[in-house]
């Protein structure tokens, strides 16, 4: 092969290379605009009367309560403090008149297939409060992370067993509690919701066990969406990256970290489309922009950051001593 033949035969092939990339990039674009912008949400009262949401009394999960009630569901708010829920159901009441609301006070974490008696009368409570209702929709949002990035061998026994019992055990079991009566009814939505240390990003060092509980939720989702599928129920993973919220110590909201109130206005349109999803425009751009990166410069990236925050962290309780 002659050298001029070799240029033109590189040169054919960076070409379409390029338009490769101009039309994956070009389709992704038109996609996201229809995704998040021009496609209709789903009428959740069709599902069902009732919602039940996780975690309900702060951050996603009492946005999601006032976005659900304002259309016109109903529902059961759980959360572990009692009076916590009483403030969150007189705040809904105070906006909403005359929304139905059931409150069941519980610890997730302490949700274990056998144990002790407030294990037993916590799983119990909730059980009941939930028998006969017709639910359509389950948001399970409580969620445990670090109190700061932490290696793996330093993080406590049981620092690890409750983000564990919370993330995945809290939800692997309040979901086998209602999916019977909706693959009664053939009908039903669950969503998880997870985060972009699983789903966007691909480690999550120093937040390992974190990171970990949010991957079960994401297979979770993807598996359980092609089982029941046939049956009208969806399933899907709700990825948010950054969101103003206790958990992750951002006060104050942003373009691309949102309030609870402007993430749930975007993620409750999502709900009963695809497997996976990170719902907020600004996170979606975000996730793509990630994903032409080589996963060693975003796993680079994502290590400094966490060993930045611990050191932070360190000479924070350093000087408060």
């Amino acid at each position: 092969m002659s050298d001029s033949t070799s240029i033109t035969v590189f040169s054919v092939l960076l070409q379409v290379i390029g338009w490769t990339f101009i039309l994956k990039a070009v389709t992704a674009c038109f996609t996201g605009v229809y995704i998040y912008f021009i496609r209709a949400p789903r009428n959740l009262q069709r599902l069902g009367e009732w919602a039940v949401i996780t975690g309900a009394t702060d951050g996603i999960g009492k946005a999601y309560a006032f976005a659900l009630i304002r259309r016109g569901l109903k529902v059961v708010l759980v959360s572990r403090s009692e009076q916590r829920l009483d403030t969150t159901a007189q705040e809904i009441q105070a906006k909403t008149p005359g929304a139905t609301i059931k409150k069941v006070a519980v610890d997730l974490g302490q949700l274990g297939d056998s144990g002790t008696d407030a294990q037993a009368s916590g799983w119990g409570r909730l059980r009941q409060s939930v028998d006969g209702l017709d639910i359509g929709l389950l948001i399970n949002n409580v969620g445990l992370s670090y109190d700061h990035p932490e290696y793996f061998d330093q993080l406590s026994e049981g620092d690890s067993h409750q983000i564990i019992q919370v993330n995945v055990q809290a939800a692997t079991k309040i979901t086998r509690l209602v999916l019977p009566r909706m693959k009664e009814r053939r009908r039903g939505a669950v969503v998880f919701i997870g985060s972009a240390a699983a789903t966007v990003l691909p480690a999550s060092p120093l937040l390992a066990v974190y990171g970990a509980t949010k991957a079960y939720l994401d297979q979770l989702a993807r598996s359980l969406s092609l089982e029941y599928r046939s049956h009208g129920i969806s399933f899907q993973n709700q990825a948010p990256l950054y969101v103003a919220t206790k958990m992750s110590k951002i006060r104050r909201p942003s373009l691309t970290a949102p309030s609870p109130q402007a993430w749930v206005n975007s993620a409750v349109k999502h709900i009963g489309y695809e497997a996976v999803t990170t719902p907020y425009w600004v996170h979606g751009i975000m996730w793509w922009a990630i994903s032409l990166v080589p996963e060693q410069f975003i796993n680079a990236y994502v290590l400094r950051l966490h060993m930045g925050i611990r050191k932070r962290w360190y000479a924070k309780q350093k000087r408060s001593q």
